[in-house]
């Protein structure tokens, strides 16, 4: 399954602790996705996953014993996307802080990922992280193999409708299909040919084994109505699976790579579309189509056995979108009586205070105040469910990779 891209020597790697560490090549791995990969989880929700017996355990494993957030070792990462502009680079061991830096520190799916690796592998490892916020696979990280975007007959209708020019229109979304997709295969390609300068220790006899790529993406082609105006239908996000095929191919193509192993972390905003409640209903098919897209190309006969799939709707923390949605209808019976009453933005706030205070209960406020630093979109910026998915990716990458637990 995994392709060794240099040969392997008997050179001491990094001093590290064990002779086994220091004849391995190094393993890399390369993360992608728009803003959930780069990670909207604050620091400062790492104590909320605590609150959880059935999640405690991952928490030991973040932090150190000094109780601040753990430096790995053996795991460095190269990471462009997250600090403000599209190819700024942060590198260095892999600690939080390499999630979306607006608002900070924060972390993404990268953070747990490398925790869980390490645990299973006493090769150093790289991670590769390339992460935009509000991209799209139909356009932005489209790859070559699936072709210029064309505009659909409904598209069309709506610019000749708009009085905007078609040939300008077409010509604008010609220059952006695939800009980010070459970002991230350009940045690949130039941390791999010289990854001592981000893995100081590294010695170019041991090598290096690409060894597994995660894509965490998908919610501006789930509201996109324009590119998938079926998007409702059974089928109509057939488009996405495709291109997300066109996507695995090209990668492995383009890295050299034939059958690297590649894990799909499918959107799960909201959790299982099963659970959703009556406010929910009218967005249950739709979400549950997307899903199911995402998921199709791992089943292709192509790809069985080196492409995994992770669903993010079982990292969903239920208390608190429970707690959320409660005090979601607090602030609603809060603007009511404000405007009923005519009340000020000072009043109207005092009194949306009076009614959180009695609606919630001492645990829904502890759960809210420490376990949510975003929106909903963004998985609520909670390091919980954030680290959950990083675990997931990683799971299924040590599956793919046939890894067992370093002794």
């Amino acid at each position: 399954m995994k392709s060794i891209l240099t040969l392997l020597a008997f050179s001491v790697f990094l001093g590290g602790p064990s002779l086994a560490a220091q004849r391995k090549p190094l393993q890399v791995f390369v993360l992608a996705g728009q803003s959930n990969m780069q990670g909207h989880a604050k620091v400062s929700t790492f104590e909320h996953i605590g609150m959880d017996p059935a999640t405690a355990p991952m928490l030991a494993e973040m932090l150190g014993a000094d109780g601040q957030p753990k430096v790995c070792e053996r795991v460095w990462i190269s990471s462009i996307g997250c600090a403000g502009t599209d190819t700024k680079e942060q590198t260095g061991k892999l600690t939080a802080g390499f999630g979306a830096s607006q608002n900070g520190p924060k972390i993404g799916p990268e953070f747990t990922f490398g925790l869980y690796l390490e645990k299973l592998t006493d090769a150093p490892i790289l991670v590769i992280k390339t992460s935009w916020g509000g991209k799209s696979l139909h356009t932005d990280f489209r790859s070559p193999s699936a072709g210029p975007y064309v505009f659909n007959e409904s598209q069309l209708a709506t610019f000749q409708k708009q009085g905007k020019d078609v040939a300008a229109m077409k010509a604008e979304k010609a220059k952006a299909t695939g800009v980010y997709y070459r970002l991230m295969i350009e940045h690949v390609k130039m941390v791999l040919a010289d990854l001592k300068r981000v893995v100081p220790g590294y010695d170019a006899a041991q090598g290096y084994e690409l060894a597994g790529f995660a894509w965490f993406q998908g919610w501006n082609d789930l509201v996109d109505t324009g590119t998938y105006p079926n998007r409702d239908k059974p089928g109509g996000y057939d488009a996405y699976a495709t291109a997300m095929a066109h996507f695995i191919r090209d990668v492995r193509r383009d890295l050299n790579v034939p059958k690297l192993p590649f894990v799909i972390g499918v959107l799960g905003v909201g959790g299982p579309t099963a659970e959703y409640g009556p406010d929910e209903q009218r967005y249950k098919g739709t979400h549950q189509n997307f899903r199911d897209s995402m998921a199709a190309p791992a089943k292709l006969p192509e790809f069985r056995g080196n492409v995994a799939t992770v669903l993010a709707e079982n990292y969903w923390d239920r208390e608190l979108k429970a707690a959320r949605q409660k005090e979601g209808k607090i602030k609603e019976q809060a603007k009511k009586q404000a405007k009923d009453a005519k009340l000020k933005p000072p009043e109207e706030k005092a009194a949306l205070d009076r009614l959180r205070a009695t609606g919630l209960t001492a645990r829904e406020w502890q759960v809210l105040e420490k376990g949510v630093s975003n929106l909903e979109f963004h998985y609520l910026g909670s390091a919980k469910i954030l680290g959950g998915v990083g675990q997931g990716l990683a799971g299924a990458m040590a599956e793919l990779n046939q890894l067992k637990p370093a002794k």
